[in-house]
């Protein structure tokens, strides 16, 4: 058995192995060995074996430095996104990650927690770090300057188009009609939508313009805005103080899942369940959202899909291709379990109050729509 001392010494020796060693090996130049290895040039298929099989007993890669070096690229991809914690944007860098690291590009991520102000500050630490490239969901690229300014290449995630920029996107206007007419369909008129951060992002606006613009359209009130920050979506208790503000409500469309869920679990500390007292669709269609008692009613994205578009569209720039907005992604409404027809009690109104035993626990047929 190798001890560790002598795989120490075997690491050491293969780690100091360069490209000379491999050329005196196969008994060729420095020069034939770097075009056989990053076949960039011509040599016979006997020399080609024999560099190859050099190198693989010798152990010998190039470095990520040396490709870089050698090809003036970082070799590295700025990625910002608002949050890791929401899997929707965790699942969209797992498609970035597969498309890069299959092209040999290794991808910086960065999370902003929907802060404009810390999306510049990431954005500007990326540029000076010289990424090859940036993709980038944030709170307003429209009004960024770092972007605005970038020499790279940018692809967007999850924003609509928008002049100047290349965008991997669901229509969001699009479904949130769909949500509309899902509510309308069961019966609802009094709707309301639950955002956070309304004014910070360009995809809660959208769907907000698309489900009030649907209500419209088929005569029932415009929905109410209820705008809430991070810290109070977070507790139950404040979130359930939100609801009982609007006792009148019957069906509330939440701009993501995560918000979905904590609407649904408030609206158990107020004695409401879900969906007989209020029904609850939420937006991006995550994983847990299938496990729930009660599954969640939502629009279903593919965010893997839409990460490994954004970089199959950067690394398509990267390389001096034509830059062309592709068309909107798919979506689903899942029909899910928190959204009911209306009944007599929920036409009503109810005026819920919130016990004062409640606690902080957290209780834990797709129509497809073609874009």
């Amino acid at each position: 058995m190798e001890t560790f001392s002598q795989w120490a010494t075997r690491m050491s020796r293969k780690q100091s192995i360069t490209i000379k060693d491999v050329a005196r090996e196969a008994g060729c130049g420095v020069a034939t060995a770097s075009r056989v290895l990053n076949a960039s040039g011509p040599a016979s298929a006997e020399m080609s074996e024999r560099v190859r099989r050099a190198a693989r007993d010798l152990g010998f890669s190039f470095s990520a430095i040396g490709r870089a070096l050698q090809s003036r690229r970082s070799m590295t991809v700025g990625c910002l996104v608002p949050s890791l914690a929401n899997p929707v944007f965790a699942e969209a860098m797992q498609g970035v990650q597969d498309c890069l690291r299959g092209a040999g590009y290794q991808p910086l991520v960065c999370a902003s927690n929907y802060d404009e102000a810390v999306d510049e500050d990431i954005l500007r630490t990326l540029l000076a770090s010289q990424v090859d490239g940036l993709i980038v969901t944030m709170a307003s690229p429209s009004r960024s300057v770092a972007l605005g300014t970038a020499s790279v290449p940018v692809s967007l995630m999850f924003h609509d188009p928008l002049p100047g920029h290349i965008t991997a996107y669901v229509d969001n206007v699009a479904a949130a009609r769909e949500v509309a007419r899902q509510f309308i369909k069961h019966g609802h008129r009094r709707l309301g939508f639950v955002a956070l951060r309304f004014a910070e992002s360009d995809r809660s606006r959208s769907r907000y313009a698309g489900f009030m613009a649907e209500c419209r359209a088929a005569g029932v009130p415009d929905p109410v805005l209820i705008e809430m920050d991070d810290r109070s979506a977070r507790c139950p208790h404040r979130v359930a103080e939100v609801l009982r503000a609007h006792p009148g409500l019957t069906g509330l469309f939440a701009s993501n899942d995560f918000l979905a869920l904590a609407v649904q679990n408030a609206a158990g500390l107020l004695g409401r369940n879900v969906p007989r007292d209020l029904s609850v669709i939420g937006f991006d269609g995550i994983g847990i959202g299938h496990l729930l008692a009660t599954p969640l009613s939502t629009i279903e994205t593919d965010a893997g899909a839409m990460g490994r578009q954004a970089a199959e569209t950067l690394l398509n720039s990267m390389q001096g291709e034509e830059a062309i907005q592709p068309p909107a992604l798919p979506f689903v409404f899942r029909t899910g379990a928190t959204l009911a027809a209306v009944s007599e009690k929920m036409d009503d109104g109810l005026a819920a109050t919130l016990p004062s035993s409640a606690h902080l626990d957290l209780a834990s047929t797709k129509t497809r729509t073609n874009q």
